[in-house]
Order: structure tokens, then sequence, then C-alpha cells
């Protein structure tokens, strides 16, 4: 039960406000058939039900995004993933999601300094040679103040918000019990998987919460870039670097969405730039596993030179060697070999309940069929993954998570490169990318180290396999021999039988008041109320309210079944 799990009375206050503004924004209905508004009742907490209809003529889409931006940071942070899963919500959703924005003001520098001398170990002025007090810029976790080290370095200065922690933390607490009420009581949401997508957004949520994990991912993917100059990634300063503040180089470019600036006077070639960046993304994809998530206009600079940096690793991709070689199978797509590609997309969405396995394989082979002779220059990746979504959420299947980010990834950098070139072409650059990749991987050495990797596997396997055989056999022979069945629904079947079992024993309750009280009725002498015997009256007015209680708990669950 979510009420009684909660782990303070805050959390109950916070359930309360997410709950009103539920209400307010069209979705009262869905907070009733929780049965969250009784419950809270039942613990000293009411919901205002006014001005409900008045919000509520909105399309859903809009709702939701408007619910997403009055409860706070992490529910915007929510929307935000939300975002980049086309293969769960349509366009209409998508659009909304995309327009979240943490609107928030700065924090006053007074109000970071304790933390600051905390983390710095002295005033911020003491430990940089200038600190702007003007924020550069302000987001719901985190704010940025440019600096200057006393070596005459140019920096950022990364601060979390005070006391954010411990709000997300109480947030993600909630929206996992919610997940998995709406997912038990509410079969219309399991398509879209609310557990799974809660668990990879505070798993992501958490990471963007530690500014010291963010230059690591950063350093790491310098690393991997070294190979390409033309690539800039901010150096950490990591004396200055904790969970709650990071300080790194102050990237001095042309931003991303100021495409009017990149011209050819000012040492700019629009089309290498779009080239350049492909190739840095598509080379964190296909070879090395880790890629900036979100990389949007606003977290890239363009440098003199044609040179490219990257900001903000608050969200990076990570993908599996199998990931990858999936991805490379995926070949077949510009090869025209429909039945490659089918067989990758069908085990990237497994099966799921209801599911047309003949009628989803057609479609997607129809889906690969279609781009068949189209030249590369006029292949659209970004098209591409929105019919393979739209054909995932047609059969109400989802992609895993890393794939997700990485369909996302992908759209943005499409974009990105034909607002810089019109002539971009995604499917041009990718090909060769992935066809150096198959050459690398298919090398004589590449294929022995494979071989040799199998080979140890299966003897470790085969190792372990007369110990593991002796152990099944021991509990066998000693009857703890388990297997694990899982009934998907047998909690709910139970809490139904157990509120039918109350309201039977309620029942008899009435049943013995009555008869009681008319055995008492007839015994001459004691008390009287009312000209009649005081505890035959009380035992009839029990039994009328404890029959009222039953009639009205057997109406409200008749009509939340029909309601359901």
């Amino acid at each position: 039960m979510l009420i009684e799990t909660l782990d303070t009375a805050r959390d109950l206050g916070r359930l309360k406000e997410i709950l009103g503004v539920m209400v307010r924004h069209g979705f009262g209905d869905t907070v009733r058939r929780l049965g969250l508004a009784d419950r809270l009742e039942r613990a000293g907490q009411a919901l205002n039900w006014t001005h409900a209809a008045d919000l509520a003529r909105v399309e859903p889409p809009v709702q939701v995004r408007l619910a997403l931006e009055e409860l706070g940071p992490a529910f915007v942070k929510f929307g935000q993933i939300l975002a980049g899963r086309a293969d769960l919500f349509g366009p209409e959703w998508i659009a909304e999601f995309e327009k979240l924005h943490s609107q928030v003001p700065a924090v006053p520098l007074d109000a970071l300094r304790p933390q600051l001398r905390e983390d710095l170990g002295a005033e911020p002025e003491e430990v940089f040679a200038w600190f702007d007090t003007t924020p550069l810029a302000a987001a719901s976790i985190a704010q940025v103040h440019r600096a200057r080290l006393h070596g005459g370095t140019e920096v950022i200065v990364k601060i979390r918000r005070p006391g954010i922690a411990d709000t997300i933390h109480a947030d993600l607490r909630l929206l996992q019990r919610l997940a998995a009420l709406a997912e038990a009581e509410l079969p219309a949401l399991k398509p879209y998987r609310p557990q799974q997508l809660v668990h990879e957004f505070a798993r992501s949520l958490r990471r963007e919460l530690d500014l010291a994990g963010e230059c690591r991912q950063a350093e790491r993917i310098a690393a991997n870039m070294a190979a390409l100059p033309h690539i800039v990634i901010p150096r950490v300063h990591w004396a200055h670097t904790r969970e709650r503040i990071n300080v790194q180089d102050f990237i001095d470019g042309t931003p991303g969405g100021a495409l009017a600036a990149l011209t050819p006077e000012a040492g700019f070639d629009r089309r290498v730039l779009a080239r350049r960046g492909a190739q840095a993304v598509l080379k964190m994809i296909v070879e090395d596993g880790v890629f900036h998530a979100d990389p949007h206009p606003g977290n890239v600079f363009y440098l003199p030179g044609n040179r490219i940096a990257f900001i903000d690793f608050g969200m990076v991709g990570r993908l599996s060697q199998r990931r990858r070689d999936e991805l490379l199978q995926l070949l077949g797509l510009v090869e025209h070999q429909p039945q490659a590609v089918a067989d990758v997309l069908l085990d990237w969405t497994g099966d799921g309940p209801g599911l047309n396995l003949g009628q989803l394989e057609t479609e997607v082979e129809a889906f690969v069929d279609q781009y068949h002779g189209v030249p590369l220059a006029q292949l659209s990746l970004g098209q591409m993954l929105a019919d393979v979504s739209a054909i995932l959420r047609e059969h109400r299947l989802g992609l895993p998570p890393d794939l997700a980010l990485l369909i996302k990834a992908f759209i943005s950098l499409e974009g990105m490169g034909r607002n810089l070139d019109p002539g971009f072409h995604m499917a041009t650059e990718t090909l060769p990318v992935l066809q150096q990749v198959v050459r690398h991987r298919y090398r004589p050495e590449a294929l022995a180290g494979r071989a040799w990797s199998t080979v140890r596997r299966a003897l470790s396997t085969l190792e372990q396999l007369p110990d593991d055989l002796s152990r099944l056999l021991r509990n066998a022979r000693r009857g703890r021999l388990q297997v694990g069945i899982e009934l998907a629904h047998l909690k709910r079947v139970g809490d139904q039988i157990d509120r039918s079992a109350n309201r039977l024993a309620m029942a008899l309750v009435i049943a013995a008041l009555i008869i009681g009280s008319s055995i008492v009725m007839t015994v001459k002498g004691g008390p009287t109320l009312f000209g009649l015997p005081a505890f035959g009256f009380l035992g009839f007015f029990g039994a009328v309210v404890c029959g009222l209680w039953l009639v009205r708990a057997i109406w409200r669950s008749s009509h939340h079944r029909d309601d359901d």
C-alpha cells in the first residue's frame, strides 16, 4: 500500500501536492481509480477538488505537460526523458514533452556560499582569481558561473542547487511507488511500462546529480576523441571538482543555435562542420560504445578552424558490445537485406502480450523494403527511425532504454547536420564508418581473439558443471528443489479476496448485533433510552451504522468496476 509505506510525513505532504496537481489538470478520475484520494483522507489529508474542470478542457498531452511543469524539477526532467521515447508516444505527445524546460530563477550567491565554502575549502573569491557573482546560466539542478584560475585559465563553475538532491530523491520514491500502483491498477498503462520508465529515469537523474561523475564521463569521451583533433571536450580541473561542484575550461565559441554567425568570412565551413560532427558522434556510438546522448544545439559550440566542442555530459548513453554488433547487422538496411534488419529489430523489441508476431514481421520487412533502391543521398535516417517507432507503438512494443537514447541522439544529430548543411545526408556519413568497423571486426586477429574468449567461457562453464549438477541432485534428494512461478495479478486477486472477507465479517457482526439486540429488547428491567432498553437500542444503532458503511463500500466497489 502506497500510503502505508511512505517514509516520512513530508513524503505524505508531497504526495498530496502531486495528487492535487493531477486533479487540477483533469486527472481526478485517475486519482479516484487508484484509490489514493480515500487513502489520503484516512491519513488526515484531504484533496481540494475545486477548479478541476477549468483546466481539463485542453488536450491530454498539454494537460500532462502543464502538470509536469507545475510539479517541479524532477517531473520536468522525467518529461524530457519521455521526449526521447518515440517508440512509446505519438508525435503529438513528443512535441509537448519537447517543450518542457526548467524555467527556474538562479539561486543568489549568498545562499550558495555555505555549500561553496564546504566544497572549496574557502570563499570562491579566494579560490579563484576572479569569480562572477552573476550566473551565466541556471537550470533545475545546477547553475553555472564564470571564473578565472590564478594561472589565468578561464573556467566555468557548475554548482548544484542546495537541497535539490533531497527534493529529487523524495520525488523519485513517490514516482516509483506511483508507477508500481498505476501498472497494477490501470491495465491501459501497461504498454507504456511505467515502472521501467521510472527506473530508467531515476538512474539517469541520480547520475546527473553527481557533478564529478559528469566530469568522469567527459574525460572518458575526451580520451576516445583524442584521434580527432577537431573535436574539443572541456578540460576538467579536479582540484576544485566534487560531487556538488565541478570546474571545467570555459568554451569561447559560437553557440550551436547561432547558425547565422557561421559564415565563410568568420572562417567557418558549414559543410565541414556537419560532416565532422556526424563523424564524431558515430565514432562514439559505433566504435566506443559511450556517446553524448543529448547533442542538441545548446550543448555544442563551433570554434575557429572548423572545430566542434561538446559540453554537458550529464546524459551519456552506453552501448554494450552486443548492441554494437547488432548495429553492424543493420548494415543490411543500406545494402538492401530486409531479412537481416527484420531479425535485429525483432530481437530488440521482444515479445509483448497479444503480439501478432507474423504481422509485425511482415510490417518490418515492408518497412525495410520501402527503402530498397533509395540512393544514400535521399535516405533520411531520422524519418526511418520515426517509421520504426510508429510500428513499435502500433504493436505496443518498446525499445530498451539504451536504444531509445541512441535513436534520440541520431535524430538530434541529423537535424543539426541538415540545419548546418541542407545537403547533409546522415546515411552517406554512416555507411563508411560502419564498413570500417566491420572490416576491423573481421580481421584475423580480431576473430582469433573472440574465438579464444568463447573457448575460455565454454571451458569455465564445463569446469563448473559437475559442481552445479551435484548441488542440484543434492537439493532434489533432500526435497529442497524449488520452482518459481510468478503470477502477475496474484496480489491484486488477494487484495480483492481480503476486502470481500472483511465485508463478510462485517455482515456477520451486523447480523449478530441485530439478533443480540432483539433478544435484549425482550428482557425487562435495566437502563432505558427513549423508553427502550438502552443496550438493545445501542445495538440496533450500531447495526444501522455498520450496515450503511457496508452498503457504501459495496456501491463504491461496483462504481469503480463500471469505470474500468
